[in-house]
């Protein structure tokens, strides 16, 4: 199986002020995000707001990240679509790209059952030869991947992970790496074995989440004071805290594409907050 780290952070897009990508605010974020606990990234998912990217600027962000970091650590993109013959589509341009990964979201909106699920997934691994981490959402997506049909696709040639974002799912899955997709339950899926997390939060605290990682003995600790900054990253919808935070902390991304909307008042507050108790914005003003 791929070895892509512990600490894949969940990358955001940076735009220009007029909603263009926006390429050396990427570059920056990345490197900052190298330099402070990660150990792979994901371009263009959920919370890079892939839903609002056209596909030229969602293959060239791929691209632009495999050549400017992939000698850093992992790059992971985005390849999903309620599509099936898009999401061969996208697979099969991010993997010329250069990735080492593709993560794959369950088809959403259309809800597929089992036999269509399975039948996505064989089309879409036959479209490259690069893992594919699976990305079981259901908040989002309206359909869940329970535990025996993730061990049905670890079956097919070339599925190798999850990005399990159902939390009541939980568990080791024969065949696959198991990747926490919730901040809060990262620890849960360290103690269990599985491989880390996509995460959120560590665009801010990566590096207290990649002690989580080298430092099993205080996990448990960690884990607990770095709660409210989970919270803080999803008051609102994602993300636009995270984005809030970022730029709070000096690091530039810009704003947000429509329907998504800045953090009102009150959001950013509890963002600002959040900040301010692990001493995060004193060092960004240092």
């Amino acid at each position: 199986m791929a070895d892509l780290g512990a600490i894949l952070t969940a990358a955001v897009t940076p735009f220009h002020a007029d909603g263009r990508v926006d390429d050396e605010a990427a570059v920056r974020l990345w490197k900052y995000l190298f330099d402070h606990g990660s150990d792979g990234l994901v371009i263009a998912g959920t919370t890079g707001e892939a839903t609002t990217l056209t596909d030229d600027e969602h293959v060239a962000l791929v691209a632009l990240a495999v050549r400017e970091m992939g000698d850093r650590g992992s790059i992971v993109a985005g390849a999903g679509s309620n599509d099936t013959r898009h999401a061969c589509e996208l697979a099969e341009q991010v993997t010329q790209a250069g990735v080492d990964a593709v993560l794959v979201v369950t088809p959403y909106y259309n809800k597929p059952n089992r036999r269509g699920i399975l039948a996505h997934y064989r089309e879409v691994a036959r479209a490259t030869d690069k893992p594919i981490v699976l990305y079981n959402i259901p908040s989002r997506t309206a359909v869940n991947m329970p535990p025996d049909l993730l061990a049905e696709l670890a079956q097919i040639d070339g599925i190798e992970a999850v990005k399990q974002a159902n939390d009541d799912d939980l568990q080791p899955i024969d065949g696959l790496q198991v990747y926490a997709g919730n901040d809060a339950t990262l620890r849960r899926t360290l103690d269990f074995g599985g491989s880390g997390g996509v995460l959120v939060s560590s665009h801010v605290v990566g590096n207290e989440m990649r002690r989580m990682v080298d430092e099993p003995e205080n996990r448990a600790e960690i884990d607990a004071s770095l709660r409210d900054v989970y919270d803080a990253m999803f008051v609102t919808a994602s993300p636009a805290p995270v984005k809030a935070a970022l730029n709070l902390l000096g690091v530039d991304v810009g704003g947000l594409r429509l329907p998504l909307v800045p953090c009102d008042d009150a959001e950013l507050e509890t963002v600002r907050t959040a900040l301010e108790a692990h001493g995060l914005l004193e060092t960004a003003r240092a």
